[in-house]
């Protein structure tokens, strides 16, 4: 056994001055990049703003009855005419029935004025009665004429105030509320729904008045709704003629296209009025980090390795990119990516 460790002294020798391998760096994935470059892009005063109907109102009921029939609920399209809500009208009804009786009561009653006045002239004509009887027909069978006429109002009215009980819709649209319940009692002013024209839109913004003059000078807008991620061309700009004397601001409605969807009245929105146009050093909206109070990007370098560098964003924008005011140059690229790019450099994504 003596000659065993001289042996593995002869062997683990060689084995501690050797240096070990180099570890490879893992590849690094090919990340999507777009430069940063120079582009002319619309200068805008941004404003803050809101999504209101056009045509928004409540429909109330107009007569009293316990509720039959709810046709929809909130969230439901309704086409113009359509029944919405159903109230009880058998009172109604009985009510059209005693007007038709009155009216025919009255008729009858015309009929026999009219007769009577007609024998009184020929007798009158003959000197059998005086004028004063002749004057007597005549006004018994004007009175029955103006008291026929007076219940055929009252029948209509009594027709008209029936078909308050079938409530229908004034245009089409979606239903944004419903205040009442099936077997409540509907009275006169008492709301039932709400209802709104989803192709009707608007966006409304204050400015202030110092921007309302050089905002009507180009008379362009655009909207940012950042709920569904889409900027919108606006149809119209109207500056409301009137300020608010306390805040010196004014209202300016911008009319959305008919076929915008996923938006509803009181969706926050942005307004950008269109000032001008300059050259702008821009970055794509999809490179931008943000993590707490640092906006950063990923700059990849000529070996394709990204690295995370804090840049410093301006105001112009539009849906594909933003203003980069210092940070990056010319010509560099970055990546679309950010999440790939942070776990290539083992840094945690964006948060």
């Amino acid at each position: 056994m003596k000659w065993l460790a001289p042996l593995l002294a002869l062997l683990l020798l060689p084995a501690c001055g050797k240096e070990p391998a180099p570890v490879k760096a893992p590849p690094v994935a090919e990340l999507k990049t777009a430069p940063v470059e120079w582009r002319e892009v619309d200068l805008a005063y941004s404003s803050e703003a809101l999504i209101e109907a056009v045509r928004q109102s409540t429909v109330a009921a107009q007569i009293s009855g316990r509720i039959v029939d709810i046709r929809f609920d909130t969230g439901d399209y309704v086409k113009k005419g359509e029944v919405i809500v159903r109230i009880d009208e058998r009172a109604s009804t009985q009510a059209v029935a005693a007007s038709q009786a009155q009216v025919q009561e009255a008729e009858a009653t015309l009929r026999n004025a009219r007769a009577g006045y007609e024998r009184s002239r020929q007798l009158y004509t003959q000197n059998f009665i005086s004028q004063a009887a002749l004057d007597k027909a005549e006004a018994d069978y004007k009175s029955a004429q103006a008291r026929v006429m007076a219940l055929l109002a009252g029948a209509g009215q009594a027709a008209t105030e029936r078909s308050f009980a079938t409530v229908l819709a004034p245009y089409s649209g979606i239903v944004s509320a419903r205040h009442i319940e099936l077997g409540e009692m509907a009275t006169p002013g008492r709301p039932l729904m709400t209802g709104f024209d989803p192709s009707t839109l608007r966006v409304v913004a204050t400015v202030p008045q110092a921007q309302v003059s050089a905002i009507q000078a180009v008379g362009t807008a655009r909207v940012e709704i950042p709920s569904i991620n889409r900027w919108i061309e606006v149809k119209r700009l109207t500056v409301v003629p009137a300020a608010d004397p306390r805040t010196h601001t004014t209202r300016i409605r911008l009319e959305l296209p008919e076929d915008v969807r996923g938006v509803y009245p009181g969706v926050f929105a942005r307004a950008h009025f269109v000032l001008g146009k300059e050259l702008r050093l821009m970055v794509p909206r999809q490179a931008v980090v943000r993590r707490s109070e640092v906006t950063a990007v990923y700059v990849v370098d000529e070996n394709g390795r990204p690295l995370l560098r804090q840049v410093r964003l301006g105001t112009a924008a539009d849906e594909r990119s933003i203003e980069v005011l210092s940070g990056l140059q010319r010509g560099e690229r970055v990546a679309l990516e950010p999440v790939r790019a942070g776990m290539a450099t083992g840094t945690a994504g964006p948060r």
